[in-house]
């Protein structure tokens, strides 16, 4: 059974990995200090620690279906929760957020009136907090390939999410003093590949030594 496979890691964990790391774990036990909020899909294919390859502690992460972040004041949720301690009590300097190929919360949106009866609750999440990109994918790319036009809204979703996490006032504090930054990201299941958003010519490009940051609107708008 599958549980006994997971008992079986557990106790793998402890007994070599944790052994070999303890000096890692006593000082984690002691505090938190992480580099980077990472904000992603629930997807089991997705692991944020495991293609950073980064360590216990580094990330602070959300997760959650469609790695959606509601615009601030849209219910009370532990999305705004986390971000908040993240940014305000633990000092991240960055954030990412990270959606995926073949993603099932944006194959839902793009039928979304099918969820309705057979999955309720993830009808009204997505109905609320990604309707946007539902209406500017079905406006403006009618008549693309199937394939295509789920890619297209994959990233629009994290174009979109991206907009939502800048109504936080404790994202836009720290990004008028210009102590965050904001990074849009897609990891590519099948090539292991992440693609960062390039706001110089508005694609979605391979990360290789550059992290493309999203633009902080703000000194956009007072440049303009």
């Amino acid at each position: 059974m599958p549980i006994k496979r997971i008992i079986a890691g557990l106790n793998e964990f402890h007994d070599n990995y944790f052994v070999a790391h303890r000096e890692l774990f006593e000082h984690l036990s002691h505090g938190q200090n992480p580099e980077v909020l990472f904000i992603t899909c629930s997807d089991s294919r997705i692991d944020p620690f495991l293609i950073t390859q980064s360590q216990p502690g580094d990330l602070f992460v959300i997760r959650n279906v469609g790695n959606i972040i509601p615009p601030y004041g849209r219910l009370n949720n532990g999305e705004a929760a986390g971000i908040e301690y993240a940014v305000e009590a633990l000092g991240v300097r960055d954030v990412v957020i990270c959606g995926h190929s073949h993603c099932g919360a944006m194959k839902g949106l793009l039928q979304i009136g099918n969820l309705a009866q057979q999955m309720p609750s993830v009808y009204e999440w997505l109905r609320y907090h990604a309707e946007p990109t539902r209406r500017l994918v079905m406006d403006n790319y009618q008549g693309y390939p199937h394939e295509k036009l789920l890619r297209i809204t994959i990233e629009q979703n994290v174009l979109t999410q991206i907009e939502h996490l800048e109504t936080y006032p404790i994202i836009r504090s720290k990004l008028h003093s210009n102590q965050l930054t904001l990074h849009a990201w897609i990891y590519e299941i099948e090539t292991g590949e992440v693609f960062a958003y390039d706001a110089e010519d508005g694609k979605f490009r391979v990360i290789e030594n550059r992290p493309f940051p999203v633009p902080n609107p703000l000194i956009a708008a007072h440049s303009a």
